[in-house]
């Protein structure tokens, strides 16, 4: 195995190569080397790892959403719910200002 002093680049046979690509293990120059994830990768090599495929179960995955959203929808009608019941059990005095109107200090 040669030493990376006497290396050159994959893709430029004229240039020195100052890294190699822990995936293909080629060596490369400067310009053709890139940082991703604290690793110098070249080109090649970063677009194959960047590359995602689409998702294999977009429907799955749109019904688990719906279920998450329709789930929400119906915890925030029953706290609803248990609010204007707790609400309904106060008294109509209340509501007609008479309690307001008894002397709390003069009662014993």
């Amino acid at each position: 195995m040669q030493n990376l002093l006497h290396q050159r680049c994959f893709n430029h046979a004229v240039r020195e190569a100052v890294a190699r690509c822990p995936e293909c293990r080629n060596y490369f120059c400067r310009e053709c080397v890139t940082e991703h994830d604290d690793r110098v990768i070249c080109s090649a090599c970063l677009k194959k790892l960047t590359h995602r495929p689409p998702a294999g179960r977009p429907a799955l995955l749109r019904l688990l959403r719906f279920a998450g959203c329709a789930g929400a929808i119906f915890i925030a009608w029953f706290f609803f719910f248990l609010i204007g019941a707790m609400l309904l059990k106060i008294p109509a005095s209340v509501h007609e200002a008479t309690l307001w109107h008894v002397n709390w200090v003069d009662q014993k």
